[in-house]
């Protein structure tokens, strides 16, 4: 067996299943196991349908199950696809919308990790026959101890640790991330080697299931009339600015859309859904002390200590920073240790000791 992967060379010889998405990472994810020696299974999640197959950058199209079928049978792998498209709409797209509608700005990709992959997928996994589910992720599971813990990516550029707080902690030791220990350069140059269909296969950028329109566009045609709101721009000290369509358009650090004739760039700093009021300020008004997260999902221990330091990163391109968390009962109070920007409802806050990833939860407000 080659154990150069430590994730994988732990693992003794059980059926895994591997999350196939019809890209370069798991693709490798799938080869690597295949490569040790180990039996996969692919499976590729039918999520949504759309004619609009024009759009290759999309992840999940009917062009990524080709894919992941036809890199399957490059590896030999026996290959099969569930159909979600039910639970997606319901747990990933009613959530995105709905969202919206309440001047929230939602994160998908931590709902489809949440509520599908991690658990439709791997319960279905597990009804197989199999003892884990790999996918290719960039983040590490550390079984050196008595409990699996959760760690970031090695590299830290790619590092999606921050969409996946929302496991269930004892999911973890059913989980395997083949290419925690890699950089997205060693994945493809893996590819390449293995002579893989996907190895130069561009990344998705986009939200997989808004092709062709804005994510704008894509909310507003799902909306009833009578679930917008739309209301008023006003300053912070309540000045009119002008009216809007609908809270739907607008998330907090917002710049564009706005209106015009100030003498400093503007920007949404907060959003009231009750009367559709959309207020707007300075880049200073953008700053917060700390936030409230909601719904909590703790990995490395059953319960939080009451108060602790550690870090937090607020969305997912922006670095971890240091904070003091303090839990009623299951809110976590988070005092930055210095002020950051554009704190948004909606988004994750994720906790972090070094590598190490602590947990999660919801943010349902900044705190100034």
């Amino acid at each position: 067996m080659n154990n150069e992967n430590p994730e994988i060379g732990e693992v003794a010889k059980d059926r895994i299943v591997v999350a196939m998405s019809g890209g370069v990472d798991s693709s490798v994810a799938a080869a690597m196991i295949v490569e040790d020696n180990l039996e996969a299974v692919g499976i590729t999640m039918r999520l949504y349908s759309t004619p609009q197959t024009q759009y290759k950058k999309s992840c999940c199209s009917p062009d990524d199950l080709f894919d992941a079928r036809t890199v399957a049978d490059q590896l030999g792998m026996p290959f099969y696809v569930a159909n979600y498209e039910k639970e997606f709409q319901e747990r990933v797209i009613d959530y995105f919308v709905d969202e919206y509608r309440r001047g929230r700005t939602p994160n998908p990709c931590v709902a489809c990790n949440n509520h599908l992959k991690f658990d439709v997928l791997l319960e279905r996994s597990l009804k197989l026959g199999a003892k884990y589910l790999a996918t290719g992720h960039f983040a590490r599971i550390d079984r050196s101890g008595e409990v699996p813990i959760m760690r970031k990516g090695l590299d830290d550029s790619k590092d999606q640790s921050y969409f996946l707080f929302g496991i269930p902690r004892e999911a973890l030791s059913r989980i395997l991330f083949p290419l925690g220990e890699m950089t997205k350069e060693e994945v493809r140059e893996k590819a390449r080697e293995m002579g893989l269909e996907t190895a130069e296969k561009a990344e998705s950028q986009e939200i997989c299931f808004v092709t062709g329109a804005s994510y704008k566009d894509f909310v507003a045609k799902r909306l009833a009339e009578e679930e917008k709101t739309p209301g008023m721009i006003v300053l912070q000290d309540g000045t009119p600015v002008g009216p809007h369509d609908g809270i739907h358009n607008f998330t907090v650090g917002q710049r564009k859309g706005l209106g015009g004739g100030f003498s400093e760039p503007h920007f949404v700093t907060s959003i009231r859904p009750e009367d559709g009021t959309v207020v707007i300020g300075t880049k200073l008004r953008l700053l917060a002390d700390g936030l409230r997260a909601v719904d909590c999902n703790w990995l490395s221990f059953e319960k939080p200590e009451p108060e602790m330091e550690c870090e937090v990163r607020i969305r997912y391109r922006s670095k971890p920073v240091p904070c003091v968390v303090r839990m009623v009962e299951n809110v976590a109070e988070v005092e930055f240790k210095t002020s950051q920007r554009a704190v948004t409802p909606g988004q994750a806050a994720v906790f972090y000791r070094g590598d190490e990833v602590l947990g999660g939860g919801w943010i349902s407000e900044g705190i100034r």
